[in-house]
């Protein structure tokens, strides 16, 4: 069963699009928005990026980490962070171990198709990795926005 509201979150490491170990324990007592998103350098994951990337100072303000998460190789990250000039960790889940926890991987219907992928989710994890709030089915247009506006309200 996916994690739930509540529930304390297992800590994992996995690299970023610099190869480097991220921790989620390391932001610990912040608060982390950690975005799943289905594929670096698609359209709908790029409007959801540059949304963090254009709202990050405001969510700095606000005391929060954010850090994205999909199944692409750290390559695959890191070119996609250089192209939209992403300001924030993009963590390579290549073997599915992270996303197969938060339970994100979905049967989806791409161009009348079934394929298996990443539904869009947003976790916000609290001090103590407590799961504080999950934005599941995310729509990327504002959804930076929305997050921002649930972590100000939450305060």
């Amino acid at each position: 069963m996916p994690p739930q509201a509540g529930d304390i979150i297992e800590d994992f490491t996995l690299n970023d699009q610099d190869g480097n170990p991220v921790t989620l324990s390391s932001f610990d007592p912040k608060p982390v928005v950690l975005f799943f998103y289905p594929k670096a350098d698609t359209p709908g994951c790029t409007i959801e990026a540059c949304g963090f990337r254009d709202a990050i100072d405001k969510l700095k303000k606000a005391g929060v980490v954010v850090l994205g998460i999909s199944r692409d190789t750290v390559k695959a990250q890191k070119k996609f962070a250089e192209k939209y000039d992403l300001n924030y960790p993009l963590l390579a889940d290549h073997d599915q171990k992270i996303c197969n926890y938060f339970d994100v991987i979905k049967q989806k219907t791409m161009y009348g198709k079934p394929v298996t992928g990443i539904e869009r989710t947003t976790y916000l994890i609290g001090p103590g990795r407590k799961l504080l709030h999950i934005f599941p089915k995310v729509k990327p247009e504002g959804h930076a926005e929305e997050v921002l506006a649930y972590v100000k309200a939450d305060k």
